[in-house]
């Protein structure tokens, strides 16, 4: 047995790749990459986002974010504006084309669960249970690592 097939940090990686492979390839006909599309589900699900609350919802920095959701808004699916109250605070809210593509586009999510063998909903949330934990873990071993290691300097 190959030394990928005994770390759980292989299987992981392999499985984040082959996601967001699937979801290239699906979201082709769009002119859509994947980090575009979980900016547009985030903002389906949960209306005007600041890029702040973006960030944090698919942890980017706004460095790596900001392009992104431009791209997003040079294609006519989102609008940015300024706030009236922080003129430092930029929001990101959905065009009427963002609005109507998600009757086009969302169904994807389903079928890339079928595709990787999730046909139900008791597995889908056992699964995104499983991976939420995992993150949580893996987010405060990393957090604690970093604090330790700032102490030790």
């Amino acid at each position: 047995m190959a030394v990928t097939d005994e770390m759980v940090c292989f299987s992981l990686y392999s499985a984040a790749r082959a996601t967001t492979q699937a979801y290239r390839s699906l979201l082709a006909p769009w002119g859509l990459t994947y980090p575009q599309y979980l900016v547009l589900a985030i903002l389906w699900h949960e209306g005007e986002q600041t890029i702040g609350s973006l960030g944090d919802a698919m942890q980017l920095d706004s460095g790596t974010l900001s392009p992104l959701v431009r791209r997003i808004e040079q294609a006519g699916y989102v609008r940015r504006t300024r706030s009236a109250h922080d003129e430092r605070v930029v929001l990101v809210q959905l065009t009427d084309a963002g609005q109507a593509l998600r009757a086009e586009v969302a169904p994807i999510q389903t079928r890339v669960a079928e595709l990787a063998g999730v046909h139900d909903d008791a597995h889908r949330r056992r699964l995104i249970g499983e991976l939420h934990g995992l993150t949580e873990l893996l987010q405060r071993v990393a957090s604690d690592a970093a604090a330790i290691a700032r102490d030790d300097l």
